[in-house]
């Protein structure tokens, strides 16, 4: 690395520690020229695959954006901001992990849908009714019928068997 006050080409590192919650290593280094010392920051670069719009246009996928859509969903609801940002985080590491260099914006608009469904029945409506263009209240019924049948499937059943000994279903002693 060049040192940034004589120019040098040759420096050498003189300690090393992890930074930034370990997604980045802060290197102490100094230049054999000059004897400056100065600090440099390391860290992965990861690219984010670009994302195919509607109307097949590309552009590059933005973190920011992707926040900023959430937290209007979530707008004046129970919901903290480290769980939505911890929402986009397991998104772009989805979107990391696929390994692709484009991505269908309808695919992320999916992922969005999921974190939302998880994190509140209503922000997940909210955004619906924008993603997918609710054009009256019967759309916004149908959602909200699908959100019941969701839940309902997720709830275990009367007549199923405890999982472990001393565990009752919610009928028991009928």
């Amino acid at each position: 690395m060049h040192c940034p006050f004589c120019g040098h080409p040759e420096t050498k590192v003189i300690d090393s520690r992890l930074a930034g919650e370990g997604r980045q290593i802060r290197r102490r280094r100094e230049c054999l020229e000059c004897a400056e010392r100065f600090t440099t920051f390391e860290a992965a670069e990861l690219l984010m695959p670009t994302v195919i719009k509607g109307d097949g246009s590309r552009e590059r996928f933005d973190e920011r954006k992707l926040l900023a859509g959430m937290q209007k969903a979530l707008e004046k609801r129970p919901v903290g901001g480290d769980a939505i940002e911890a929402a986009v985080g397991r998104i772009c590491h989805k979107l990391r992990s696929m390994g692709d260099r484009e991505v269908a914006s309808r695919a992320v608009g999916e992922m969005v849908m999921e974190e939302l469904r998880h994190l509140d029945e209503v922000g997940y409506v909210r955004f619906a009714s924008v993603y997918r263009s609710f054009q009256d209240v019967e759309a916004f019924r149908t959602e909200i019928d699908q959100l019941r049948r969701r839940r309902r499937r997720r709830q275990p059943s009367d007549d199923q068997l405890p999982l472990l000994p001393g565990d009752e279903p919610s009928d028991a002693g009928k």
